[in-house]
């Protein structure tokens, strides 16, 4: 799967959330959104999404943050669950990777930043932890954000997603 690119306009998609309700990404133009490919079960996830919690509150009503769910190893009940625990506000299911396809996602958390017009500006890793490197020191995700805020670009435009490989069904 080749990535998307940096510059043009974000694929849209229509995904339920945990109670069957559609959500599209096309609903939220307008606003900041930060897709995130995410799993239940990852650790990288459990690391990030608690930072990215804190950052919401000072982004405000500008920023829309979506978590998917697309490994097909996961069950509703266990994503809904951790969600809960982790206090997600929208989580969106990707039952059969659709999404996670269409948007070369191959691991989580795989971070995408979609400015107000639509246009994806950021994708790749949360921040600069690796197996090697284990304190971050700089957010990629949080410098897109800040620098669509100032209606800047955000440098990096993209980084090597960093974290648990998405499972996807068999064909």
């Amino acid at each position: 799967m080749d990535p998307l690119t940096v510059g043009t306009i974000a694929p849209d998609f229509t995904l339920p959330d945990l109670q069957g309700q559609p959500h599209s990404l096309s609903s939220w133009r307008g606003r900041i959104v930060v897709l995130i490919f995410w799993s239940p079960e990852c650790d990288w996830c459990q690391r990030t999404d608690g930072d990215l919690l804190m950052e919401l509150p000072g982004w405000g009503e500008v920023v829309r943050a979506v978590w998917i769910a697309s490994n097909h190893s996961e069950s509703r009940n266990q994503i809904a669950r951790v969600a809960s625990e982790r206090g997600l506000p929208l989580v969106l299911v990707d039952e059969h990777q659709q999404t996670a396809d269409l948007y070369s996602a191959q691991v989580t958390p795989h971070i995408f930043v979609i400015d107000t017009g639509g246009v994806l500006r950021y994708q790749g890793a949360y921040d600069d932890v690796t197996f090697h490197q284990r304190t971050p020191t700089r957010s990629y995700a949080r410098q897109a954000v800040n620098a669509l805020m100032i209606s800047g670009l955000p440098d990096p435009p993209q980084t090597p997603a960093y974290g648990c490989i998405i499972y996807r069904e068999l064909a």
